[in-house]
């Protein structure tokens, strides 16, 4: 995973280690299904339930034990996910034991996972990246993902810490204005190469 570096003063801030905001901008286009074990809608109430429920969008995957929902119109409406969260991307994947999140305009508009804690994780060809924090907001009409509450990233190599990290997809920074820990771990490096012994002469 390349890491950028913050100049002067801090190196790895700025990270490439949010994938899971890369969803296809042509996604409206594509169906949505609904899968459930069992459903209840409230029409008088405009309130559905599901247990065990799978949407999918062409690669996007949500699983949940629970969902409720203000309506099947994707145009505009609001779920919540509980138990076992589970939202896969491209290349991506987020868990947590709760979400919100609003569909408009026939896609997904922005999430809130949260959990102790919430986790996501990036694979992409040999790179990988994971995060954590205790609440993950993902908003992708404005392109940032916020990590608050105990917020981790890392490449697999160098990690950053902090109370709250704001990640913006358009500039591809992180930017804490409270206190961030950062450790960078020494790269490895290629052992020395094994002296040779000359060829002893034949007496």
């Amino acid at each position: 995973m390349a890491f950028s570096i913050l100049r002067p003063a801090i190196a790895a801030v700025i990270l490439g280690a949010t994938a899971f905001v890369a969803i296809a901008q042509d996604r409206n286009t594509l169906p949505i299904t609904v899968e459930a074990r069992s459903s209840d809608f409230d029409y008088k109430n405009n309130v559905l339930v599901f247990d065990d429920v799978t949407i999918v969008q062409g690669t996007i995957r949500i699983t949940a034990e629970r969902a409720q929902a203000s309506g099947l119109d994707f145009e505009d409406s609001g779920w919540e996910f509980s138990g076992t969260v589970r939202i896969n991307m491209p290349d991506a994947a987020l868990a947590s034991d709760t979400a919100r999140v609003r569909f408009a305009k026939g896609e997904i508009q922005s999430a809130t996972v949260t959990g102790l804690p919430a986790t996501f994780e990036q694979r992409r060809k040999a790179e990988f990246a994971q995060g954590r924090a205790n609440r993950i907001d993902y908003d992708l009409g404005h392109g940032t993902v916020e990590l608050a509450g105990e917020a981790w990233l890392s490449d697999g190599r160098n990690e950053i810490n902090g109370a709250t990290l704001v990640y913006s997809t358009g500039t591809q920074r992180v930017i804490s204005r409270e206190q961030v820990v950062i450790t960078i771990q020494p790269r490895e490096r290629e052992p020395a190469p094994a002296p040779t012994t000359a060829p002893t002469k034949p007496e």
